[in-house]
């Protein structure tokens, strides 16, 4: 059963209100979400969601070969860096900093949304991601989250659909 507190757009946290602002610029009605309580891990975002884990688009901020990129993955899993590093054509793959996250972003790891940053970030999106009707990413804070398809995380992210594992 889902426990949510949805909000309306003036009781958003700032940092979601930018991200609501940039997806209905991509034209997406956005429904963010406040959770009763910060979703650290996948399990629990999915427990206090009512999803299957493999449904919540976990937002990665890593380093390729010295760049900051983004990858969207399930929660059901973990990112092989040699494997992904290979789908994208770099020759490393390293997680980022939480200076680096914050700089590319705007957003605390635990919170990155697909949107709402400084500048866009190459893209790369789990292919298992596919297999859910319905994805659930970060809405800009630890603390919020929002639905999408996956057709519509490809197109606001410009995403690139790859295997990471």
């Amino acid at each position: 059963m889902r426990r949510e507190l949805v909000t309306d757009y003036d009781t958003l946290p700032p940092r979601s209100r930018l991200v609501r602002e940039r997806l209905a610029e991509a034209g997406i009605d956005a429904r963010i979400i406040v959770l009763p309580e910060s979703a650290h891990t996948a399990a629990l975002a999915a427990h206090a969601i009512g999803c299957p884990v493999g449904a919540i688009a976990n937002s990665l901020v890593l380093v390729a070969d010295g760049e900051p990129i983004l990858v969207m993955t399930s929660g059901a899993h973990r990112v092989d860096f040699v494997v992904l590093a290979e789908q994208i054509g770099a020759e490393s793959v390293a997680m980022a900093s939480p200076a680096v996250v914050r700089s590319s972003t705007g957003q605390v790891i635990g919170g990155v949304a697909p949107v709402g940053h400084p500048a866009p970030l190459p893209t790369y999106l789990d292919e298992s991601l596919s297999a859910f009707g319905e994805v659930w990413t970060a809405g800009g804070t630890a603390e919020t989250v929002l639905p999408l398809t996956f057709a519509q995380l490809t197109e606001v992210t410009g995403g690139r659909m790859v295997r990471v594992r």
